[in-house]
């Protein structure tokens, strides 16, 4: 039984847009602000940038295989089960995390309505938690996205596009009315700099702010690579294109953020300024009643978008770990009818229950989504450039030229990226690994540990190369938290540098496994359909 096809290139594009402006948007702005001032632009441009070349080897990988949670198994097919299960578990862990945040998001913004009726949504909040409250509110939300997937791809494809032309039209209208109800240019020099708290913190924002969260949804076309027409053109498009858009919206919303807080509000500096719903609370003070309401009705409709989107891209990632035998093989059941995976679907849901309870607050949860989701990125480019050299028989609908110079450039940012999320932040890395192996021994225990030995030899660059950086951060600079052992720059270098030798290691690691033979064959068969396919409508 196969995932059907029916997306097309608009659509997969939507799909990666709408996840990307989520509640990314109606917060991001805020805490990049706080983070690094009227600087908080350039940390947009450089996460574009760090994205850009992640997304690009993505893109190659997609478009080779064009399977339903694809960015959990390409590791696997360059090195094996062990840096596999280790990229496929991170990266699950930071995408099915997302869930449970927009509600939260939704739920925040809910949280500070300013009509007399709306009271009693007061104590949906408390003090950046939500109360019992607020999380019967969420909870409704997430069953809300999970029905919205639970029939259909189409209904899905459908709902999602109209959701994301909306998401597109509000933060427009939102940059509008501030840059023309309210602007002070002042604000943009206010402290003497653009970088109050100093350069680095632009940094910090990228990693921490919400930014490398925000974009983290080029990845949703990439998974939904199954259920696309053309893969091949399809992908590549979606992904770009997604990214291009969302940076434009995000530099401009930054832009009016800065632009309209009040002078008096941070003569104390950026950091202290704080917000429960930031646009909106804007939108308050300049007396633009017509866009609190609109706020205040897509603060609903943005992260609901983006949840509705991650719970089909999850299910998908799932669907892909059953298949790579992490999991049990009850989740990678498709519905008969509507090719739906349906018990992925649901073991998401109670994952994402518990998210929501144990993280009640934004900001943390997308700190910690940011760090994990950095893991599964510096596999992209190593994957890529792997099966350049083992696999260079594969069909290649998409074969980029310059990959050799993007493809460690991608690593080492993503590696930077990582180190400027601050210590101990960085360190919680090694968290999201220790709950997952347990599950990887469990099963490579019940296929009687067949070919273990060849596999975590392949994989060992990966255990060095997270235990490298956490020592890094440790030692680095006081700027991003550490010992101020290795000083501010010459700890960058070091990152460059030390992340180059792995990506090295990691690439000269890997062989020719037996899922990458399973993934050829798949891939014979689909060309082959196609070509039927096509044939038949030319009769």
């Amino acid at each position: 039984m196969n995932l059907q096809r029916k997306m097309g290139t608009f659509s997969l594009m939507m799909v990666g847009l709408g996840s990307m402006i989520g509640s990314g948007w109606l917060f991001g702005a805020w805490r990049a602000a706080q983070i690094a001032g009227p600087a908080a632009i350039f940390s947009w441009i450089i996460g574009m940038i760090v994205i850009l070349f992640i997304a690009l080897s993505y893109s190659e990988l997609g478009a080779m295989f064009p399977e339903a949670g694809g960015m959990v198994k390409y590791t696997q097919y360059s090195h094996g089960s062990f840096v596999g299960f280790i990229s496929a578990w991170a990266n699950w862990i930071a995408i099915v995390s997302v869930i449970p945040v927009e509600a939260v998001a939704s739920v925040q913004y809910m949280s500070s309505w300013p009509w007399e009726w709306a009271k009693w949504t007061s104590h949906l909040v408390d003090k950046g938690q939500l109360t019992i409250e607020g999380l019967a509110i969420a909870s409704v939300l997430l069953i809300i996205y999970f029905l919205l997937n639970y029939w259909t791809v189409s209904l899905f494809s459908k709902a999602n596009t109209f959701i994301t032309v909306f998401k597109i039209v509000i933060p427009g209208l939102t940059i509008g009315a501030l840059l023309f109800a309210g602007f002070h240019s002042g604000n943009f020099t206010a402290g003497e700099s653009m970088a109050p708290n100093g350069w680095a913190s632009v940094l910090t924002a990228v990693a921490t702010s919400g930014i490398v969260f925000a974009f983290n949804g080029f990845q949703s076309p990439v998974n939904m690579a199954g259920e696309a027409k053309t893969p091949g053109r399809s992908i590549p498009i979606a992904v770009i294109g997604s990214i291009l858009v969302a940076t434009v919206i995000y530099v401009l919303l930054q832009v009016a953020f800065i632009g309209s807080v009040n002078p008096s509000m941070i003569v104390n500096g950026w950091s202290h300024l704080n917000f429960n719903s930031p646009f909106a609370d804007l939108a308050i003070a300049l007396n633009i009643n017509w866009l609190v309401l609109v706020l205040y009705a897509d603060a609903f409709v943005s992260p609901s978008g983006t949840g509705i989107t991650y719970t089909a891209t999850t299910s998908r990632m799932i669907y892909g770990m059953e298949k790579n035998k992490y999991l049990p093989s009850i989740l990678g059941k498709l519905h008969p009818i509507y090719g739906v995976p349906r018990q992925a679907m649901i073991f998401n849901l109670i994952v994402s229950f518990i998210f929501l309870f144990l993280f009640r607050g934004w900001g943390t949860l997308a700190e910690v989504i940011s760090v994990a989701t950095l893991i599964s990125y510096v596999t992209g480019p190593v994957t890529v450039m792997t099966l350049r050299r083992t696999g260079h028989d594969l069909h290649r609908p998409l074969r980029l030229k310059g990959l050799s110079i993007i493809a460690p450039l991608g690593f080492i940012f993503a590696s930077l990226v990582l180190y400027w999320a601050r210590w101990p932040l960085t360190g919680q890395v090694l968290f999201i690994i220790l709950i997952g192996l347990p599950v990887y021994f469990y099963y490579q225990a019940k296929a009687s540990w067949k070919g273990f030995g060849q596999h975590f030899k392949a994989g060992m660059w990966m255990a060095f190369y997270l235990l490298a950086m956490m020592l890094i951060s440790f030692l680095g600079s006081d700027k991003f938290g550490g010992l101020n052992v290795v000083h501010y720059g010459w700890d960058m270098l070091l990152i460059a540098v030390v992340s180059l030798g792995f990506y090295t290691w990691a690439v000269k690691s890997g062989f020719r496994t037996e899922y990458l033979e399973d993934a050829k064959k798949m891939n014979q068969e689909l060309q082959e359909a196609q070509t039927e396919a096509a044939a038949s409508k030319e009769m």
